[in-house]
Formats: structure tokens, sequence, C-alpha cells
């Protein structure tokens, strides 16, 4: 009796696998709505992250994906543009847009945030299947940040050293000299690979990051992808996807990576839009809660992988709207990261490139990855430089006498040496170790 029970429920197990194996049928709905940038249809049974062919009159073809779903309606949001489409257009599911395939042949290309080129030299074979969510790995399982990283910019590389595997926060208003500081990282930098990931930034930039600050020798061993402000939401989110799973498959075959993503605000605001169009509930100045949970879900996937594996050195820039350092996406970016670069206007204004405010900026693994000496300096001149921006109205207006504080006084002498070690002409690079020498000069 118990062996025929055996055998019925190893047949119940069989007969499940067979049904959960088979593929699903699909089914086709039609679009009842559309309402701004969301589209709703009925009798579409697909998940969330679908890809969807909606047929306009003509046989013309739109592309869309799944982007929530309601009792039976199911929201959709197209790719591109949505014009032609009418009521009762047939929606088709065709499958599931969370993968791409990524080789070493990406390297020295432009692609979209779709993956296609963009450069006119021909299409790119990919031989590895990597998810656009990216696959979690354990944090006790990452390698511990403890090497430098040379980026090339003396008042980095001494003042705000940053650590292989670190995710750094560049916080600027427009400009300010975010895009040439990220093309001075990008070409001097000592990593064997970058992605650059220009996202929401107008598609003028794109050109002239491509030929004028990255150039044909930064090109050779970088990847970007363009999904600029005039592409739909959805192509934009997944641009960030794409250019961070294009990191992680680097990382995966032991390479150093630095990724540039220029901008997380835009990214944010595309989940904004989003979010938004799908009824979800705004919460901090427009934005929604999915736009607070997305944000880290794309940053934690940067950093050291696992033992055996490279490590992704990652940039984000953050853009302050109206220079206000508490911008809602500034705020929960700076909890985020380890560490953030805040460019002043202020310093733009009279001619200091890169314009690097030392009071507010921070690099949290620091302490961790340089000699004691080093930064015994570099707090040495962070406090003189704070101690005269603090005095500097003073100063300015000849309020303060000479001989009231000593420390005042060797504040304004070290100034102009600290300004001048600050500054750093575009096509200049200092490495690490000359950086570090020129700040222990300083210091004496």
């Amino acid at each position: 009796m118990q062996t025929q029970r055996h055998q019925n429920w190893m047949q119940l197990l069989q007969n499940k696998q067979k049904v959960l194996q088979q593929p699903e049928p699909i089914v086709a709905g039609r679009l009842v709505r559309m309402v701004g940038l969301t589209l709703e249809a009925i009798g579409c049974e697909a998940a969330v992250g679908t890809s969807c062919h909606i047929i306009a009159p003509g046989n013309h073809c739109i592309e869309a994906e799944v982007v929530g779903f309601a009792g039976d309606k199911t929201y959709l949001m197209a790719m591109g543009d949505s014009r032609g489409l009418v009521p009762n257009a047939k929606v088709i599911p065709v499958g599931h847009s969370s993968e791409i395939k990524i080789s070493s042949a990406f390297l020295g290309r432009v692609i979209d945030g779709r993956g296609r080129p963009l450069d006119g030299k021909g299409p790119i074979a990919g031989d590895m299947a990597m998810p656009l969510a990216g696959t979690v790995i354990n944090p006790l399982s990452r390698q511990p940040i403890n090497q430098p990283l040379d980026v090339g910019v003396r008042a980095i590389n001494a003042m705000l050293t940053v650590g292989r595997g670190q995710r750094m926060g560049l916080f600027a208003g427009t400009g300010v000299g975010k895009s040439i500081l990220l093309g001075m990282m990008t070409r001097y930098t000592n990593a064997d690979v970058i992605v650059v990931g220009l996202i929401g930034e107008r598609g003028r930039e794109v050109k002239e990051f491509v030929q004028d600050i990255l150039g044909p020798e930064g090109l050779r061993r970088a990847v970007v992808v363009a999904a600029p402000a005039d592409a739909s939401p959805l192509v934009r989110m997944h641009g960030a996807w794409l250019a961070t799973s294009v990191a992680e498959y680097f990382r995966d075959q032991g390479k150093n990576v630095l990724l540039l993503m220029d901008s997380l605000t835009r990214f944010a605001q595309a989940q904004r839009e989003i979010g938004l169009s799908i009824s979800e509930p705004p919460a901090t100045k427009g934005y929604p809660p999915s736009v607070f949970a997305r944000i880290p879900q794309l940053v934690e996937r940067a950093g050291n992988g696992a033992l055996g594996q490279g490590s992704i050195t990652a940039f984000y820039t953050v853009l302050t709207e109206g220079d206000d350092p508490n911008d809602p996406i500034a705020d929960a970016a700076r909890g985020i990261l380890d560490g953030h670069i805040v460019l002043s206007r202020q310093l733009a204004d009279m001619g200091q490139y890169p314009a690097i405010d030392l009071e507010s900026s921070v690099s949290r693994v620091m302490p961790n990855i340089i000699p004691a000496d080093q930064y015994k300096s570099t707090q040495r001149i962070k406090q003189l430089y704070s101690l005269y921006e603090q005095n500097r109205d003073l100063i300015n207006i000849g309020a303060y006498q000479k001989g009231s504080s000593i420390a005042i006084d060797e504040a304004i002498a070290m100034q102009p040496k600290i300004v001048q070690f600050l500054k750093q002409g575009m096509k200049e690079s200092v490495n690490l170790k000359s950086s570090q020498q020129q700040l222990q000069q300083l210091a004496k």
C-alpha cells in the first residue's frame, strides 16, 4: 500500500514538472486606452518586463514593455514613438527583455539603451547572456577595498583617494565642469576597461564626449552606452542597466572596470516618469517610492567581485537642481555611495578647474587605503583650506588684521599654493605617486 502511494506521488511530481517545463501559451490582448505615456491593454497575460509588439494599422509594429497591471488591465509603455496607435490594436507578448548578449566585441563601440550600435560599424556579436537586472553577490563574498585607484587627477588622487571597487558620487549643478572631469578620468584612470553610460543627457553631448573628450585612444578600451534625453523613459532606464551589465561582464572576466554614469539623476527621473504614469503616488518632490528603491538596486551592483573576479569602480554624477545639496536624489545617493565629490559653482566662476569643494567632499574608504603620513598631510591641508574659507569675507574686506591669529595667518599664506595644487589642465595627467609626493611637499 505504501509503495503504491509512493509511486502515485512520484507520478504526480513528474506530471507537474512536465507542465512547468512546457512553454506558456501566448495570450494576445488588445489596446483599450492610452493616457500620456501609458498604454492599457486587456486580455494580455504577460509578466512585468515582458516585451510586446503592438500592431498598428498598415502592419506597423511598435515595441512596448509591460510595466504593471491592475485587475484585468495590463499597463505598457512604448520603447519609442507611439504615434499611429489606434483603439483595439493587437498586443502580442514576444518574450522577456531582461537579458542581453555581451562579448569583448563591445569594446570600442557606441550603443544605445537597447544594445543596438550607434556608430555605424555594423552589428555586434554577443557570446554570453547577461541579465539587465544584474546578479546579486553575497556581501560577504566580495573582496575588500584595499587598493588605491589612480584616476590621473591630482586633487582626487591626493585629497580624496579612491579605492578599487569604490562607488563615488559626483555632485554638480549645470555648467561647472563635470563632463570635463569625467573625460579626464576616462583618459587617465588606470583601468582595463571603461564603461560610460550617458543617460538622459543632450544628444549633442554624446558625439562631443565620444569624439572630443574620449577620443580615439580612449575609445579603444571603452564601451559607450548612450540613451539621450529624447529616448523613452524605459530606454533611459535600460541604458543604465545595460551599462552596468557590460561592466559586470568584464568584471567577471577578471578585469578592473571603471564605470562612469552620467547621470544617476536622469535615471531617477526616468523611473519617476514611469511610476507616475501608472498612478504610483508621489512622495518627495514628485518622486514616487519606487525611485528610492531603484537607486540602491542599481548602485549596489558595482564594487569588487568575488575572489578571482575583477572590480567595478563607479562614478555616478548627481545633478543638484538649483545647486541645492538637499535635493532628494542627491540626499538619497549620498547615503548609499561610498563617498562624494562636490563641484562648486563659486569655484568654477573663479576659474578653478576642477572646481572641487574640499570642505563638502569625502572619500569614505580613503583612511584604509593610504599611508598614515599622506592622511596626516591631507588633514592638515583641509584644515588650512577650511579655515581660510570660514574667514574669507573678513579677509576680502580687510577686516582681519594680520597677527590676530597664527592659524589664520598660515591659512592666508598657504591659500595660493593650495589653489594652485588643486588646479589641473584638461589635458594634463598627474599619476597617484606624483600626486602624493606633491601633497607631501605642500604640507611641509
